[in-house]
């Protein structure tokens, strides 16, 4: 496994903050291994996405991830902000349509331009809008039967995340992973780094043997609290393993907690345990380091048919401790 790159968060609150969300894109798109033009487009997109924070929204950001890398790259860019939020979606992804005397063509440009898009707003509490963008615009590599996306944002102050997280998809599910180093800062990043690196992909049945193996490969570190899941939606199961304060929850007709054991991978770990829960139909995972707040809430009409990256960037939104690295790894069945 390879760690996932977290997200590089840029403020976005006044016109002069546009053109740093536009480098960041570009920056990401070299990165991604993206030629001229596909590196413009990624430009545009995240230009059009910060203007209409500026124009439209209050305590914006833009969030820029690199998702996999040349020759077969691609970048994330989310959109926040905490409100007003849109009244009708529909509408405002309409050219010609602005609330602001524009010529309202940013969302529907963004979606135009974009490979994956999606969007979720709420009057009141604002939005989430999602773009990723392929090299060449070609199409995804495969069709996963989970889908998993996530939030992983450093504490502010902070140039790495002390946090990290991965998926591996495989013909029966997806097997994921979410550390976190203890504290922050570089040495956090290291732990949860070599957390990752661990991890023997070839071995996804065995949660347990798993967990063991980041106890061993973190001895040289100061440690971390760190969990794997593994969805198997053909057997209607997740299976869950923990040590420390990572947090796990499935979410359907009601919400369950997953067990996660006391002690810290590479000091104290007295046992590993796996433990089974239902994955029924419309299932949602999320799984999360302590830098997001334990009461947390889906129950907003809509949200849960949303991308993963959606639900996870309005989690990290809404009920971020901004005072630690967050990350929060959402998972749903593919529809």
């Amino acid at each position: 496994m390879e760690v996932t790159a977290s997200h590089r968060q840029i403020a976005v609150v006044e016109q002069s903050q546009i053109s740093a969300a536009r480098f960041a894109a570009r920056l990401t798109a070299d990165s991604a291994g993206f030629g001229p033009e596909d590196g413009y487009r990624a430009g545009l997109v995240a230009t059009e996405l910060a203007s209409n924070l500026v124009k439209h929204a209050r305590d914006g950001e833009v969030l820029v991830r690199l998702v996999g890398r040349a020759p077969v790259g691609e970048i994330e860019l989310i959109a926040i902000d905490r409100g007003p939020g849109m009244p009708d979606v529909s509408r405002s992804l309409m050219d010609g349509h602005s609330t602001a005397g524009t010529p309202g063509n940013g969302l529907g440009a963004v979606r135009r331009l974009a490979d994956h898009f999606d969007i979720f707003s709420q009057v009141g509490r604002g939005s989430i809008v999602i773009a990723r963008l392929r090299a060449g615009r070609t199409g995804q590599s495969g069709r996963h039967r989970v889908s998993v996306a996530g939030v992983s944002v450093p504490m502010s102050g902070e140039d790495v995340c002390g946090d990290a997280w991965q998926v591996q998809h495989h013909t029966d599910g997806a097997l994921i992973a979410v550390v976190d180093g203890l504290g922050h800062g570089l040495q956090a990043d290291e732990a949860s780094n070599a957390a990752i690196a661990a991890i023997d992909p070839r071995h996804n049945g065995d949660l347990t043997t798993h967990l063991q193996s980041m106890h061993d490969g973190l001895r040289h570190t100061r440690g971390a609290a760190g969990a794997m899941a593994q969805i198997l939606p053909g057997k209607r199961l997740l299976k869950f393993a923990g040590i420390g304060n990572i947090a796990a929850s499935i979410c359907a007709s009601a919400v369950r907690h997953a067990v996660s054991l006391n002690g810290t991978l590479g000091h104290e770990a007295r046992q590993f345990r796996e433990y089974a829960y239902p994955w029924d139909v419309g299932s949602v995972a999320v799984i999360h380091s302590d830098g997001l707040r334990s009461h947390w809430s889906l129950d907003q009409p809509g949200l849960r048919q949303r991308d993963p990256a959606v639900i996870a960037a309005w989690l990290y939104r809404d009920f971020n401790r901004q005072r630690d690295d967050v990350t929060v790894v959402v998972a749903k069945d593919v529809a």
